[in-house]
């Protein structure tokens, strides 16, 4: 199960995180460059685990545990490391924390629930959050070693502002969705086969 296709397109974007880290730690634009590719194939992966595990049948409790974890551990990492090193900066910040805290409550409902058999399906509205977010990730890791045409930072500025405001509805309906579980007398569903509405879906 481990060594199966999908799952190791799930841990590869795991072992990028390293990689991606000290990428940071290194002068000169080829660095930025290298980090942004680093995020971009892991980004892809997560959308190829999921089509390679539907298309080969090899769709696993494994997989629906990793491929979450690997999304947020490598956005996480990204904004962290942006922060950090003052390429996302002043009010900005806010849009990482609001992607971020949103993150950890989704991850708090979704577990919450996986204990009642609730499955929480993933809307289309959170899959451009997805796509937005990973973007805006990536023009911001290239930075000012961006060409000159191109204002590189700014696009992932608002990219990441963008993300933010569709994070706080597409969090706002998954909580929603999440309290009627917690009503008294609220009756447990089905759990789900797959997520076969997102990108990455579980394998």
């Amino acid at each position: 199960m481990w060594t199966n296709l999908p799952n190791l397109l799930t841990l590869s974007r795991i072992a990028v995180i390293p990689l991606l880290v000290g990428t940071f730690y290194f002068q000169g634009p080829w660095a930025s460059y290298v980090a942004c590719l680093l995020f971009t194939a892991a980004a892809l992966t997560d959308w190829l685990d999921g089509h390679v595990a539907r298309r080969q049948n090899q769709q696993s409790e494994l997989g629906r545990c990793l491929d979450p974890i690997a999304d947020k551990l490598l956005v996480a990492a990204a904004l962290f490391m942006l922060v950090s090193f003052q390429r996302v900066d002043g009010a900005t910040v806010l849009a990482a924390c609001v992607i971020l805290c949103r993150e950890i409550l989704v991850s708090g409902l979704r577990e919450y629930l996986a204990g009642l058999r609730v499955g929480v399906p993933v809307s289309r509205l959170a899959k451009w959050k997805t796509a937005i977010q990973m973007t805006a990730i990536g023009f911001l890791l290239v930075g000012e070693a961006g060409p000159a045409f191109l204002p590189v930072v700014a696009i992932g500025t608002i990219g990441l502002w963008c993300a933010a405001a569709l994070t706080l509805v597409t969090g706002y309906d998954y909580l929603h969705a999440g309290l009627r579980h917690l009503q008294p007398g609220a009756s447990p569903a089905e759990k789900p086969q797959n997520r076969t509405a997102a990108p990455g879906s579980a394998r």
